[in-house]
């Protein structure tokens, strides 16, 4: 079977080109906010690990989790690229911006609850990477709940 990860659309044309189909299982595709790199998640190797590949697809590819990692998540400013280990420990790797791509050595931050394989976003990072908001799994609550407080903005004029 053949995973489609993403369809280049070009504005101009409306023609959508494909960009990366593989017989690996492919998700979380993230563009670097300068456009020019696409961080995903791939079986390729075995196991599940993130890559950083160009875009448009020109050929470079680069693996950045080195024992398997999930979800990856850049940072405002494209100087580092986050993602989650097997074990749930939050990664930060530095990224050096330009015309090439380089990336350092993973480094773990910090251990999260978040479940793996769940879909969607499960964390995101602050613009200056200094805090991030955590889809967590409490296994201890009988009943999950959220409160939402409409029109707070009114409780701040009083």
């Amino acid at each position: 079977m053949t995973h489609v990860i993403c369809r280049e659309l070009s504005v101009a044309d409306r023609k959508a080109t494909l960009f990366l189909a593989t017989p690996f299982q492919e998700g979380s595709p993230q563009f670097s906010p300068d456009g020019r790199w696409l961080a995903y998640g791939s079986t390729e190797s075995g196991t599940p690990e993130v890559f950083v590949q160009t875009f448009p697809a020109s050929g470079g590819k680069w693996q950045i989790s080195t024992a398997g990692g999930f979800y990856p998540r850049w940072r405002r400013d494209g100087k580092e690229l986050y993602y989650v280990a097997p074990d749930g420990e939050l990664m930060a790797v530095e990224v050096a911006p330009g015309s090439g791509f380089a990336a350092g050595k993973p480094k773990p931050l910090f251990r999260t609850r978040i479940k793996v394989f769940d879909i969607g976003f499960q964390y995101d990072v602050s613009p200056d990477g200094s805090r991030f908001l955590i889809n967590t799994l409490d296994e201890n609550a009988a009943t999950s709940s959220i409160t939402v407080v409409q029109n707070w903005t009114a409780e701040l004029r009083k």
